[in-house]
């Protein structure tokens, strides 16, 4: 999950004008309070817009990310001393601790091959009993990728002046596709160059992945409204919530 894109002090300043508050974050709030969540953890935090926002007197909220640039800037948020934050991937999930693990702003996509596995591990391990992983991902079948090219495009970020070049790849046959953008901070005189991985999984895939990791799909919606997904390609987003698979399956049982 590690990424220069998150590592860069220029860019993480940015991260905001680019990831703000909103209606994703609603529902990850909402999805707190209707489980009445005593500890959520937040994996791949980024610089914390949603993580300060989930923390209260009684409850405990830890933010996860490997990117020590965002973590200074969520470390500094209202709210921000109210968080344990850790600096760091899935391993630092402490076992059997958290009613509600989110990974929000894509994150799941910029979880490769083993890493992805091994995320997952971790997460059903760090779940508490009735415990909850919420997590959005893109529809492959929508082919958001074909939209994410620019050329030269300029506007005003918190950073000043930034003028950005992005080139996209199709997906491979993992559904891997590659993003390689130049980034002029023209007021700074600074030119970083950054190639992010994303990995596209259709819904069978990420249902199969969650269930070798002992995890049962509760339920997947399209939209931050909790519209149930069906699969049609005018449906960009894929918004699972996933429980233990021993909880899914007594839950059947009493039905």
């Amino acid at each position: 999950m590690s990424n220069r894109a998150y590592e860069d002090e220029f860019l993480a300043a940015i991260y905001d004008d680019d990831n703000p508050d909103g209606p994703d974050h609603d529902y990850f709030r909402e999805l707190a309070r209707d489980l009445s969540a005593a500890c959520i953890t937040d994996l791949g935090c980024g610089t914390g817009t949603l993580t300060a926002t989930l923390a209260a007197p009684d409850r405990v909220v830890v933010g996860i990310d490997p990117a020590a640039a965002m973590l200074e800037i969520a470390s500094k948020r209202p709210g921000g001393d109210m968080v344990e934050w850790r600096l760091g991937t899935s391993e630092l999930i402490e076992t059997k601790s958290s009613d509600l693990i989110v990974m929000s702003g894509n994150v799941a996509m910029h979880i490769l091959g083993d890493e992805w596995k091994s995320t997952l591990h971790d997460i059903t391990q760090g779940l508490r009993e009735d415990g909850i992983v919420a997590f959005e991902a893109r529809n492959p079948d929508a082919e958001a990728w074909r939209n994410w090219n620019t050329h030269a495009e300029t506007r005003q970020t918190a950073g000043g002046r930034l003028r950005e070049t992005t080139a996209t790849s199709a997906p491979d046959e993992l559904g891997i596709i590659t993003m390689d953008s130049v980034n002029e901070f023209l007021d700074a005189d600074e030119v970083i160059k950054v190639s992010q991985r994303l990995q596209f999984r259709t819904f069978d895939t990420l249902r199969d992945d969650l269930g070798a990791a002992g995890l049962a799909v509760r339920n997947v919606w399209r939209d931050w409204d909790r519209t149930p997904f069906t699969g049609s390609t005018d449906e960009p987003l894929m918004i699972v919530e996933a429980v233990s698979a021993d909880v899914a399956l007594g839950a059947q049982a009493e039905t």
